[in-house]
This record gives C-alpha cells, sequence and structure tokens, in this order.
C-alpha cells in the first residue's frame, strides 16, 4: 500500500474524503493523490498526521 492509499483508507476511517482533508488543510485539490509519485514536504505530511490522529512514520510505513 503507498502512501496516497494509507491516507485515503485512514481518512475514510475518520469520516473524511480525501477532498475533505485536502480543503481543511488548505492543500490544493488532488495534491494528496500525487503523493504516490511525487514525495510530499515534510510539513504537509505533519499537517496531514496531526489531522487524522496518527504519526507521520505509520503514513509512511503503516507501522504504528
Amino acid at each position: 500500500m503507498g502512501l496516497y492509499e494509507r491516507i485515503r483508507d485512514t481518512a475514510k476511517v475518520k469520516g473524511y474524503s480525501v477532498n475533505r482533508l485536502e480543503q481543511e488543510l488548505g492543500f490544493a485539490r488532488s495534491s494528496i493523490n500525487k503523493f504516490n509519485k511525487n514525495a510530499p514536504s515534510a510539513d504537509k505530511l505533519q499537517k496531514i498526521a496531526e489531522a487524522l490522529g496518527v504519526s507521520v512514520d505509520y503514513l509512511m510505513t503503516g507501522n504504528m
């Protein structure tokens, strides 16, 4: 599972769509979708992790 899929699945469990998450964090539309091809900045990854209540390590590796 890639980074995008892990974010998407975690967001779904938390009641978010990827689009809603992008809007709430002020990201460009479809920017999270591109994470499997282009690595996000550490700052963006940290914001996503905080919004979803998980660690950056979990988003990157799937390990708690």
